[in-house]
């Protein structure tokens, strides 16, 4: 298994830079479907074993002792484990499994990031006086419980997900936080969740955070648009489309996401997923889109193209 040390993120490195130990790296960038079909053959035990979550801490107790508790919690592992089972083996859709929890919360803690590395204030600090550092915690439980619902069907998963965590995390926040601020986590939690499905209406910028984190994990195959194994459709080939995603410091916004793919069809998880994410996430005002075309064939008709947000 992986060694157990943290992911120390940069706010301007890559995505796909990540400087994980080999064998993680391979599981979250190899070909996620054969490797979260494996999983699913692995006994309960077998694979809750083989999970634990790594993100960059940064000096946040409070987020460094919510992993802690997370890393240990055979529970939550089982409810990743029965969502992939569900999703990949009786679906027959995309990855729900670890893997994808463990690059949407790095995806979504990056993203906090640089927005308050530009001055931008989450919504926690404004309205309840808390702190960035709780803001860190809302948005790492977000990810964390965001689709523990799949574990009971897919069709209102995130309802399903807000009466598993609601308990959950009140469990994993006992002795962290005290009441009513304990309270106030949860809620904004509880409010990210169920703001991730495609009608949601995000109150808060750490929920439209989750929304577009959600999204952004696309690259090498991962698409979050369900499609049929085996199929040669418009989703499969955008999905293999995208090579990697990027997030660093934006030109005229303070955050920049590029969107690196080898065929134009990947223009498709552009325009027709991550679109539909980013408007009215509330994220709008902050994020720009830049998806790069490498083919050279590719790059004489579209070289660059800018998301209206």
């Amino acid at each position: 298994m992986a060694t157990d040390r943290e992911l120390d993120l940069d706010d301007d490195t890559p995505l796909d830079s990540d400087p994980l130990d080999p064998e993680t790296a391979q599981r979250i960038e190899g070909p996620v479907s054969a490797e979260a079909v494996r999983e699913t053959r692995l006994t309960p035990a077998e694979a809750v074993a083989g999970m634990r979550i790594r993100l960059p801490e940064r000096g946040n107790r409070k987020l460094r002792r919510v992993l802690d508790r997370v890393n240990n919690d055979a529970q939550l592992k089982a409810w990743w484990h029965v969502s992939n089972v569900n999703a990949v083996v009786r679906m027959k859709i995309n990855d729900h499994s670890w893997v994808h929890i463990q690059i949407v919360v790095n995806i979504a803690l990056k993203l906090l990031r640089q927005l308050t590395k530009h001055g931008v204030e989450p919504s926690v600090v404004r309205d309840y006086g808390l702190t960035n550092e709780d803001a860190e915690v809302i948005v790492a439980l977000s990810a964390l419980m965001h689709c523990v619902g799949m574990s009971v069907h897919r069709r209102g998963h995130e309802d399903f997900s807000l009466f598993l965590s609601e308990p959950k995390m009140r469990e994993l926040l006992d002795g962290i936080y005290d009441e009513p601020e304990r309270t106030v986590v949860v809620a904004e939690v509880l409010q990210a969740i169920t703001s991730h499905r495609a009608d949601g209406e995000p109150l808060a910028l750490e929920a439209g955070i989750l929304r577009v984190a959600d999204a952004l994990d696309m690259a090498k195959g991962r698409s979050r648009i369900p499609f049929e194994a085996g199929s040669v459709s418009m989703h499969s080939l955008s999905a293999a489309a995208i090579d990697e995603v990027i997030i660093g410091d934006g030109e005229s916004k303070p955050v920049k996401i590029e969107i690196l793919m080898n065929n134009s069809s990947g223009l498709y998880q552009v325009d027709g997923l991550l679109k539909a994410k980013l408007r009215g996430s509330g994220l709008e005002p902050y994020v720009e889109v830049l998806a790069h075309i490498d083919t050279e064939n590719e790059k004489r008709l579209v070289p660059v193209y800018r998301l209206d947000l």
